[in-house]
């Protein structure tokens, strides 16, 4: 089943996706290609560099499942339909 849903493609379009989102979000925050920020927060222990990149890792995890996910359904939906048609001949 696994196998049939392509999930292994599934996941590895998902990581890649995921990746590429936090990275641009990353950048974006950190570089301020949108402004600066207006609030003047403190980031205990590290500097907002490695909050954000930590902030990035959880970002992209969460994403790439999202995106496996929603892959993952569609291809069930898609075999589901294949197979009703399939048992309607």
């Amino acid at each position: 089943m696994v196998e049939a849903l392509s999930v292994k493609r599934n996941a590895t379009v998902g990581v890649f996706v995921g990746l590429a989102v936090a990275t641009l979000a990353y950048v974006v925050r950190v570089f301020e290609l949108l402004g600066p920020v207006a609030d003047g927060r403190s980031y205990p222990v590290f500097g907002p560099e490695l909050w954000f990149i930590l902030l990035a890792f959880v970002f992209a995890a969460a994403t790439a499942l999202g995106v496996t996910l929603l892959l993952t359904a569609f291809n069930a939906y898609t075999l589901t339909k294949q197979v009703s048609a399939e048992d309607v001949e």
